[in-house]
């Protein structure tokens, strides 16, 4: 499925567009993804919205783990009343 791309004109502070020009390709693109999400309808169904929550929550946990973060300890900062 090809997407068809149009470009559009938004107004920002000048100190955004500066950064937006000075910005790199790759840069630009993962801008113009996040303009996208935020202004694209309601078209995520609820099922996809709670997919990428918990596929989100997934990749915290993950990192959390590799960095030493295990249930216990996790258990013991939640119950710290300090």
């Amino acid at each position: 499925m090809m997407i068809t791309r149009e470009e559009i004109t938004i107004k920002v502070p000048s100190e955004v567009a500066e950064a937006y020009r000075n910005a790199t390709e790759e840069e630009r693109e993962q801008i113009e993804a996040r303009i996208a999400v935020l202004l694209k309808p309601s078209m995520t169904s609820k099922q996809e919205a709670i997919a990428k929550l918990r596929q989100t929550m997934d990749e915290i946990g993950t990192r959390a783990a590799q960095r030493g973060l295990t249930p216990e300890i996790l258990e013991s900062i939640l119950n710290d009343d300090e």
